[in-house]
């Protein structure tokens, strides 16, 4: 008969006792977090002006994409376009120029 024992006996000391007492005394401190809270209140504050400036970016995007959109029009229009077209797209300019004329300011 075959007989499977594990650990090895010296006089009722076995291998695998001492093994299993020592694992069971080891202790694992806890680890306590003394540094995220205080960096959480300025992780927090960064990610509101983060997306802040987020918003900021998309809504300059825009307003130049509009203006690109608009200087590739012009362009396109230029060579053809007449004094009264482009008076019609920018009226503060044929407001100036109107009252330059009327001062007899010529540009001298």
């Amino acid at each position: 008969m075959l007989v499977i024992r594990f650990g090895w006996s010296f006089e009722g000391f076995t291998v695998t006792n001492v093994i299993y007492s020592s694992i069971a005394g080891v202790e694992i401190p806890k680890f306590v977090d003394t540094v995220t809270p205080q960096y959480k209140p300025k992780f927090d504050e960064l990610l509101v002006e983060l997306k802040e400036a987020e918003d900021k970016s998309l809504k300059e995007s825009e307003r130049l994409e509009k203006e690109i959109a608009e200087v590739q029009e012009l362009k396109q229009k230029i060579s053809t376009m007449t004094a009264d077209e482009y008076f019609e797209k920018h009226p503060e300019l044929k407001k100036k120029f109107d009252d330059e004329i009327r001062n007899d300011y010529l540009g001298y």
